[in-house]
This record gives C-alpha cells, sequence and structure tokens, in this order.
C-alpha cells in the first residue's frame, strides 16, 4: 500500500442499530461494501445515548423500551474513493445523517506479526 498521509475525507454516516439493508445490519453491510471496496479501514461505534431528526430519545438505560441504538460509521479515504461509493452508500441508507470533513492523516501502519 501507498503511504496514507496528508490531506484525506472522513465520512460519518449516523444510523440506528435497527436499521437492516436486506437480512443484515446495516452498519454491517457497510463495513463489508467499503473492505470489499478496498478503503483503508473503517469503524462502527456504538452510541449509549442519542436521537435524530424524528426525536426519539434512545438510550441502553431503557432496553426494555429501545434496542435502536446509535451506530456511527466512519471511514478515511480520498475524497475519490468516497465520492465513487457514495452512489452506493445512498441506495442504501433510507434515513440517517452523512457528514463528509477534511482530515489529515499523520500514521496509518500495518505491521506483519513478524516484524
Amino acid at each position: 500500500m501507498t503511504k496514507f498521509i496528508g490531506e484525506k475525507v472522513l465520512m460519518r454516516i449516523f444510523t440506528g442499530e435497527a436499521k437492516m439493508f436486506g437480512h443484515i445490519p446495516l452498519y454491517e453491510a457497510l463495513v463489508e461494501l467499503f473492505r470489499k471496496e478496498g478503503f483503508a479501514g473503517a469503524t462502527v461505534l456504538r452510541g449509549v445515548s442519542g436521537f435524530g431528526a424524528h426525536r426519539v430519545y434512545h438510550t441502553h438505560k431503557l432496553l426494555d423500551l429501545s434496542s435502536d441504538l446509535p451506530m456511527v460509521i466512519e471511514v478515511v479515504d480520498t475524497q475519490e474513493k468516497i465520492d465513487s461509493i457514495m452512489p452506493r452508500v445512498d441506495e442504501m441508507i433510507d434515513s440517517g445523517l452523512i457528514t463528509l470533513e477534511k482530515v489529515n492523516v499523520i500514521r496509518y501502519t500495518h505491521r506483519h506479526k513478524d516484524e
């Protein structure tokens, strides 16, 4: 892999844990899409509480009432790679929020077990 440092783009996708894409959770489908398309990496963060456009409060304290905790999928890659995947991401997401911001990658490394 070439050096992955310098100005890149951070995409954050805000969704809910209960959102599905076909028969699998949306966040899993998105991570698999990014992996298959050769993105540098993706991370899924599970929130302990939050609300979205509908103003419905979701929290881990009310698990009996809500099993739809907030989820954030983060992906960092080049602007071109993000732009190329956006139509497919748009097809997969029926509601939620997507943000993009420029970031400066200062370190991205991978070590093999024998190094």
